[in-house]
Parts: C-alpha cells; structure tokens; sequence
C-alpha cells in the first residue's frame, strides 16, 4: 500500500506539472498571437507617425509658449476623437522663458580672426546681456575643478567649457550624463569663479555646427551670467583660436528673457479596465520641447507612441483587465512641474499604481525596457521576453526609468523603454530634431512594444 501511495503521489505531481506546464504554454501562444495583432496593425496602419506630422505642424512646443498650448489641446482632441474612455486636463503652472531674436557670438578682437561669427543657442532660462553684449577675453576649461584651480586667472572672462561628449562609449547616454554637468551648472561654476558669461561645447554626438540648447540654473546667491552653447565645429574652431591668440576677445549678444510663470495642463487620456479599474497602469512621455526643430524625437514620437499604445487595444477590441492610462507631461524639459503635479495626485488617490512606462529616448528602434522594481518583479517580466520580442524587445533588466514617471513614487514598478541610442544625440535639444529623423517602422514598432508591455502587466499583475 504504501508503494502504491507513492506511485500515485508522484502520478499526481508529475501530472500537475504537465497540467500547468500546458497552461502556462497556452497563455504564451495567446499572449503572441496578441503581440503579433498589435505589432501588424501598428506596422500597416502607421497612425502615431500620421499624427507626429500634424504635432510637428504646430512647431515647438516650450513650456508657457503658444505652440505649447495648441498641441496641449491637440492631443486632448486626439485623444477624445480615438475613444478614449475618460480624457481630462490636469492645471499646471510652468516657467515661461523667451529666446528672443538676438543670438550673437563674434571674434571682437584677434589679428587672425577678427569678425569671425561663432554658432551658438542660449540655454534655456539663461539671462540676456545689455543691448552692446559682453566682451570678453576666454579662458578655456574641461572640468569645473580645472575652473577652480585657474580661478585667479578667471575674473572678467568669458569661461569656455570644452569637455568633449565621449565618443568612446557605447552607450551614448552614459556619454551624455558625462558631460551635461557643463550645461547644467556652468553659468553657476562660471559665476563663482568670476568669470561673466558661460559658453559650452554642445553635447553631442554630430559633428556638425549646429549648436544644442537644454536647461540650466542659477545659485541665487551668485550673479546671473549669460550661458549658451556652441556648435561642434566652432567649439573646435575656438579651441584652436585661443592656443594662438590667448588675449583675442568675443562679443556676446542675447536678447532672451523669463517671463511670469503661465497657466499650463497635463493631457491624460485612458481605457477602464474590465476587472480591475483601480488598478492604473501609466504610459506617457511629455509634450513639451525645447524651441529648436520640432521636437519630433524630443519628446514628439515617444510621447504619441503611447497614445498610440491605448489606440492599438481600443482599435484590435483587446479590452485590458486592469486600467491603463496615458499621461502626456507638460515641463519636463525646464522644471518638471507637470511630472510633479501628477505625481502628487498620484500619491493621493485612491487607486492603485502598478506601474508606470515612459518613452523618452526617441524613436529609434526597440531595444528593451528599464525597471525600476523589486529583484521579483523583473524576473517576472523577464519570462514574457518570448512574447515582448515580437516588438524587438531583446531584455529586461534594472534601470532607470524617466524624469517624468520617476515622480509617481508609490508605483510598484518604473519603466523606460529603451530604443537604440546611437544616433539620438545627434538630434537632441536642437535645430536637428525635425519629422525627417523619424523612421516610421521604428516608431511603430516602439508604439507596439509599449502596448504589449502594458497589457502584459495588466493581464499578469506583478
């Protein structure tokens, strides 16, 4: 008898086993067989590339501008014209700086090189200069340490800030993160040093002149000088003007200006879920974008792909069980005020926050997604790779997720998508970023593997 008890224990196992084995195996079947409907409809129909043309019409879209507000209402319309279950707009007060028209940088003095224009972009939130400019001698810096170490030499000159964007590494963000401390607090280290205004290399991976702008700050303890940044080609250029001609002098001219803070809105737009509708599952990217180009890669395409993610289930009749919602932030370039505010809904509400994705790393093709979760949860999501590869999703794995999402601090899991990042720097935060940079397969296939995602993690929980 017992012999026969454990034959039929490892009998009940063993079948057991194969029983859910089979199950699990079923699910995947039904799970690919979804991921391929929505990466075939993505693919044929194209809508988020359509739409990133009209967005790309509208022009930039800064934070306080014009523009900003009509693509803010153009997407609350889009999202009301795809069915969305609930479309709203969530208040947001955000900066509202000005460029202005005046953006000069000439060779002053030099007996080579005297009249020699330079191509330059105020960085965002930077001061202006009295209508005759700035005149100065330059000193030419790679570290703010090497700025503090000269600083006796720094007084009254015009700190040229010349650490080179890392061509070395693969991973052009790392390179980015390298070397964005420049733009970020060079008017800052500039100040402190006694220097007057703050020029930096661009921070980028083109080799071209065309100069990259972004955000930077202010110690309100130090005087506010002038901060902009330089194209590729100049960078060189006055690089090698200053090793022969160290006395020669630039004359800068700006006429941008920060104006009071103006009335701004997040777009949020999403599809109830139909067991679970407290359950929230965020897909978003921010609206805003700086006022060079169009902002097609920043943050233009990534933000529609998940627009695009809840369309691709509304129009395939996929019905998630939990609710998944798109956030379109407004501010992310110069504040983050949007990704705050909901943030803190967020935070006060009383449904659930399971997850939350962002796409902000342009629309290249799909590579992976970040997570920021705990070691149970990402091994969780590395068993769906079969499926998320239908999308091209090859990995899973710990990182960081996104400015924007990082805000929604009570999710269980933060997600960036990942694309391929070699060619993003080339466009980023400048008159590069244009509708022709976009591949419309990449930024399908991105649409795609967003909203598989989503639905996985609506249908499996975490």
């Amino acid at each position: 008898m017992k012999r026969l008890d454990v034959i039929l224990t490892v009998l009940f196992f063993t079948l057991s086993f194969l029983t859910l084995n089979a199950q699990t195996l079923k699910d995947e079947r039904q799970y690919k067989e979804t991921a391929d409907k929505l990466v075939r409809s993505a693919l044929i129909e194209k809508k988020a590339y359509g739409w990133l043309k009209e967005l790309c019409e509208i022009g930039p879209r800064l934070s306080g501008s014009e523009n900003s507000i009509k693509a803010i209402h153009w997407a609350e319309n889009k999202m009301k014209q795809l069915g969305f279950d609930s479309v709203w707009l969530q208040p947001v007060m955000v900066p509202h700086w000005v460029r202005g028209k005046i953006e000069d940088a000439v060779i002053s003095r030099s007996k080579n090189y005297k009249g020699k224009s330079l191509r330059i972009a105020a960085f965002g939130g930077s001061v202006g200069t009295p209508k005759e400019g700035i005149t100065g001698e330059v000193l030419e810096v790679k570290t703010f340490d090497e700025l503090q170490q000269n600083k006796d030499k720094a007084k009254g000159k015009i700190i040229f800030f010349n650490r080179p964007f890392d061509e070395s590494l693969t991973n052009t963000f790392s390179a980015y993160g390298r070397a964005v401390d420049q733009r970020i607090r060079g008017a800052i280290e500039a100040a402190k040093a006694g220097g007057i205004a703050a020029i930096v290399r661009s921070i980028t991976s083109k080799h071209d002149n065309v100069p990259h702008t972004g955000v930077m700050y202010y110690a309100d303890s130090l005087r506010k000088v002038p901060s902009v940044g330089i194209g590729w080609l100049d960078a060189d250029f006055l690089e090698k003007a200053i090793k022969k001609e160290p006395n020669l002098t630039i004359t800068l001219k700006l006429d941008c200006s920060t104006l009071p803070a103006t009335q701004s809105y997040n777009v949020i737009g999403e599809i109830k879920g139909r067991e679970k509708p407290k359950d929230i599952i965020v897909v978003g990217g921010h609206i805003d974008s700086w006022d060079k180009g169009c902002g097609a890669q920043d943050d233009g395409a990534p933000s529609l792909q998940t627009i695009e993610a809840l369309d691709l289930l509304n129009r395939l009749n996929i019905k998630p069980k939990r609710t998944i919602r798109c956030v379109l932030f407004v501010n992310e370039e110069n504040g983050g005020r949007g990704s705050k505010k909901y943030g803190k809904f967020a935070r006060k509400s009383d449904e659930t926050n399971l997850a939350a994705i962002e796409s902000d790393r342009g629309a290249f093709t799909p590579r992976g997604f970040y997570v920021t979760a705990d070691s149970t949860v990402i091994k969780k999501m590395q068993t769906w790779l079969p499926v998320l590869n239908t999308a091209l999703i090859d990995w899973v794995r710990p990182g960081g997720s996104g400015a924007d999402v990082s805000k929604i601090t009570n999710a269980k899991a933060l997600l960036g998508y990942a694309t391929d990042n070699q060619r993003y720097f080339d466009f980023h935060h400048s008159d590069n970023d244009i509708l022709e940079t976009v591949n419309p397969r990449e930024m399908e296939l991105g649409s795609a593997a967003i909203a598989i995602m989503a639905y996985l993690i609506s249908e499996e929980g975490l």
